[in-house]
Order: structure tokens, then C-alpha cells, then sequence
């Protein structure tokens, strides 16, 4: 009874020290969005060196997000939790001190891994802490603090970069982050751990790279050519690292990707589902910075508040969103949330040189409510295509491929501005003079945006179509053939 009475005691302590770190990470991970602007007029730098300071966040998030989790069950939860949060902390601070576009890139790689490793042990802490009965509960509580810290985080960054600069963005987080550090101490507890393995470098070091060679092929492929040497050899080193990376963990024994749950016809689809629709979300944030900051000049507070309406509304849809699930199914709010997104998309494919705050608002507030709707249904039409005993290993598929589209998802964004105006023509958007240059080059960012938009709605179709495959009944081979595989599994 003794030993129980300390886990039952501190377990609110506990869901307070990861909800403050997984809304301080998410909180991180989107404040540099609105903050862009600011570094790339101070670092002297295009914007497609400027984007690789978000995307670096996201590569190093989504490529240990796995290996996290199983250092974890390797080594302990509360070790893999703190140390990730000690990396963050540091390179947090680190991104403040930089001087240049590589330091402040390389501090954010740093800011990725451990972020990826605090988030992967977050969700094991609360499950060993809370009983069945308050773990619904906790979960919600933690992912709250995930919407908030989207909420607030352009709005916070805006008055912060107003008043003392980008580096502020970055300085104000390593406090939180010590706080945490202390409070996890003293308060999480040791845990046995419960599996013991090999971390899979091999799988690693072909996807990681893989992933990186496209992302810059993606990135500087308008500067360089299409069809120059150095992009076609990206593209082609990405397209062999990912054949290795496949040939690895078809035969390796703890495979990164678990490739095997692609045998499953409706997680496929429900995975195919979620890449077409994280590519075509994550690049809205990216075209209105452009757009609210660099067409039309407003400050990063008034951009920041304008960016409130795209979270605000799945606070309350979101609740209902599980509900209707339940009640009409997955797949018809999947389809309605996606088709509500895509058109909202179109809506902001119309906006002009004049700036109507009503039609950004309208727009984003449809987009929120529909995420609210559709995204828990998504997942759970997804991680419920996989059977219970792989349950985890689907998950940690699902998230690694969220955080994957997340990153592929900028760099689109990125190629489709630059089809219609330079890179070097952006800069000048973000300073203080205007000459008739400026005036073209925002014509021009105007007229890339707005094609933005609909080119991302697109992928609202694609996972629309994929939305009527995942409706169509599985035939009876598809389903003796998965029946069968979960024999062979068991």
C-alpha cells in the first residue's frame, strides 16, 4: 500500500509536468511560423533558406519520433523524457544565440530530436500513472494543451517579436523548459524497463537522409532547375535511400516501420487518407504568412491574431467530432470534413490585393470547425484498421507519416510560391522601403498564394476519392488474407 500511495498522490503532478512540455514543444514548433519574417530580415536571408528553419524542426521530430518510443521501453521512460527536454531546453536557447541561417538551422535539427523524444515518452508516463478509469482524462487534458499551444502561439510570438525581437520567441521558452526539467525530477518516477532490443541505425540512416535529399530537391529544385544535375541527383539519391530503407526493414528484426501492417487494405487507404490531408493543412499557416505579412505588410501581432480562428473553432467541434464518428461512422465525417476544408481552401484562393480580414477569417473558421469533425475520426479509422495487438506499432506509424506530410507539406508550399516569384524577391516584402518593385513582387506573392491554396485543395479531392475506397466493404480475400496474417503475427 506504501509504494502505491506516492503514484496516486503526485499522479496530477505528473500530467503537469508533460502537458506543460508537449505545450511548450507544440507551442515552439509554430511560433517560428509567424516569426519568419522577422529572422529572415535580420539573418539577410531568402526564403528558401528561411523555410528550413521550420522544416528542420520537423524532419529530426518525425525521423526519432519511433526510436523514441522504444528507447523508452529500452531504457525507462522518465531517462528518454528528460533528456529529451534537457536537449530542447538547450537548443531552444541556442536558436536565440544564432547569428546565421546554419547555427539557427542546426539548433532547430537539435530542437526536433528532442521534442521527438519527450512527446514519444509523454503518452507511456500517463498510461503507467493513471488508472483505466482517469486515463481518458488525462490524454484529454495533454491534448488540449496541444490545440492551446497552436492557439496562442502566433499570438504570443506576434507581441513578443513586436516589442523584443524574433530571438525573443525562443529565450522566452527556456525558462518553461528548466521549470520542466526541475519539476520532472522530482516528481516522475523510475520505470523498469520492459524490453530490450536494437535501435534500427540502419532504417534510420536511409529514411532520415531519404527525406532530407527530397525535402532540398524540393526547396532549392526552381533555383537550381528542375531538370539541373544537383536536383535530379537529390531526387534520385532519395528515391535509392528509400528503396534501401524498404529492402532493410522488410528483413531487419526491429524494424523502424513495421512494413508488414501495410498488408491491411483499410489502414493503407486510412494512412493514404491521412498524407493527402496533412500535406494539404500544413501548408494554410505558411501561404497567410506570406500573404498577411509579406503582401500586405501587417505586423506579426496583427498577423498572429488574424491565425486565432484556425484553432478557436475545433476546441468545441472536436468533442462532437468522437461523437458523430460513433454514431454515423468514421469514413462520412472524414468525407465531410475534407470536402468542408477543401472548399474552404478555395474560398482563400480568391483573395486580393485589398485585404478583407473577413475573408481570411470566414475561411479558417470553416477549416477549424471541419478539423474538429473530421481528424479524431481519421484516426480513429485508421489505428482501428489495425488489429489490438499491433496497435502500438500503427500508431507510431501514423504520427511518423503526420510529422513526415507536416514537412513535405512546407516544402510544396514553398515550390509553389516560387513558380511565380523569386526568392530574392521576397526579402524586400518584409522591410520598411516600397518602390515599384515591391509593388510588382507583391502583385506577384499575391498571385502565388492564391494558386497555393488551390493547388493544397487538391489533396482535399485526393483524400476525398480515397474516402469511397475506405467506405467499399473489404472483399472476402482481403479479409481472409488479414484474418490470416494476424494468426501468423500472433
Amino acid at each position: 500500500m506504501y509504494k502505491l500511495r506516492p503514484i496516486q498522490s503526485n499522479k496530477w503532478a505528473v500530467l503537469s509536468v508533460v502537458t506543460l512540455v508537449s505545450f511548450i514543444t507544440n507551442l515552439d514548433a509554430t511560433i517560428v511560423v509567424i516569426g519568419l519574417p522577422a529572422i529572415m530580415e535580420d539573418l539577410r536571408i531568402p526564403i528558401n533558406i528561411g523555410m528550413w528553419t521550420i522544416t528542420a524542426f520537423y524532419i529530426m521530430s518525425t525521423l526519432f519520433l519511433l526510436p523514441a518510443g522504444r528507447w523508452s521501453d529500452m531504457l525507462g521512460t522518465k531517462h528518454i523524457f528528460l533528456w529529451g527536454l534537457t536537449l530542447f531546453t538547450i537548443s531552444t536557447a541556442l536558436c536565440g544565440l544564432a547569428n546565421s541561417s546554419a547555427t539557427l538551422i542546426g539548433a532547430r535539427l537539435l530542437q526536433g530530436t528532442g521534442a521527438a523524444m519527450a512527446m514519444a515518452s509523454a503518452t507511456p508516463i500517463l498510461i503507467r500513472t493513471f488508472p483505466p478509469n482517469q486515463l481518458g482524462i488525462a490524454l484529454g487534458i495533454n491534448n488540449i494543451s496541444w490545440v492551446t499551444g497552436s492557439l496562442i502561439g502566433p499570438v504570443i510570438g506576434g507581441a513578443l517579436i513586436d516589442d523584443f525581437g524574433w530571438r525573443s520567441i525562443f529565450f522566452v521558452a527556456v525558462p518553461t523548459g528548466v521549470i520542466g526539467l526541475i519539476s520532472g525530477l522530482l516528481v516522475l518516477k523510475n520505470t523498469t524497463p520492459i524490453e530490450k532490443g536494437k535501435t534500427d541505425w540502419p532504417g534510420i540512416l536511409t529514411f532520415g537522409p531519404g527525406l532530407v535529399a527530397l525535402l532540398v530537391a524540393l526547396s532549392e529544385g526552381q533555383s537550381w532547375g528542375w531538370t539541373s544535375v544537383p536536383t535530379l541527383s537529390l531526387f534520385a539519391t532519395a528515391l535509392l535511400l528509400w528503396i534501401a530503407f524498404v529492402l532493410i526493414e522488410l528483413r531487419v528484426r526491429n524494424p523502424l516501420f513495421p512494413l508488414s501492417l501495410f498488408t491491411y487494405r483499410n489502414y493503407s487507404i486510412g494512412l493514404g487518407i491521412t498524407m493527402s490531408y496533412c500535406i494539404g493543412y500544413f501548408a494554410v499557416t505558411i501561404l497567410l504568412m506570406l500573404y498577411l505579412q509579406g503582401a500586405h505588410r501587417l505586423s506579426p501581432l496583427e498577423a498572429g491574431l488574424l491565425l486565432i480562428p484556425l484553432s478557436i473553432p475545433q476546441l468545441f467541434t472536436a468533442p462532437f467530432g468522437g461523437k458523430f464518428a460513433d454514431r454515423f461512422g468514421p469514413v462520412r465525417m472524414i468525407l465531410l470534413g475534407s470536402f468542408l476544408i477543401g472548399l474552404a481552401l478555395l474560398l482563400l484562393g480568391q483573395l486580393g490585393s485589398q485585404l478583407s480580414n473577413m475573408a481570411v477569417i470566414i475561411p479558417l473558421l470553416i477549416i477549424s470547425a471541419a478539423t474538429g469533425l473530421s481528424w479524431p475520426s481519421l484516426a480513429k479509422a485508421v489505428l482501428s484498421a489495425a488489429p489490438q495487438e499491433r496497435a502500438g506499432s500503427a500508431s507510431g506509424m501514423f504520427w511518423t507519416v503526420y510529422e513526415m506530410c507536416r514537412a513535405i507539406s512546407q516544402a510544396l508550399s514553398l515550390v509553389v510560391v516560387q513558380l511565380s516569384v523569386k526568392s530574392s524577391s521576397v526579402l524586400p516584402l518584409f522591410s520598411e522601403t516600397g518602390t515599384g518593385e515591391i509593388a510588382q513582387s507583391k502583385s506577384a506573392l499575391i498571385y502565388a498564394t492564391n494558386n497555393g491554396f488551390r493547388f493544397f485543395a487538391i489533396f482535399f479531392a485526393i483524400a476525398i476519392v480515397l474516402g469511397f475506397f475506405l467506405m467499399k466493404p473489404q472483399s472476402k480475400k482481403d479479409s481472409w488474407k488479414e484474418k490470416n496474417i494476424v494468426r501468423q503475427s500472433g
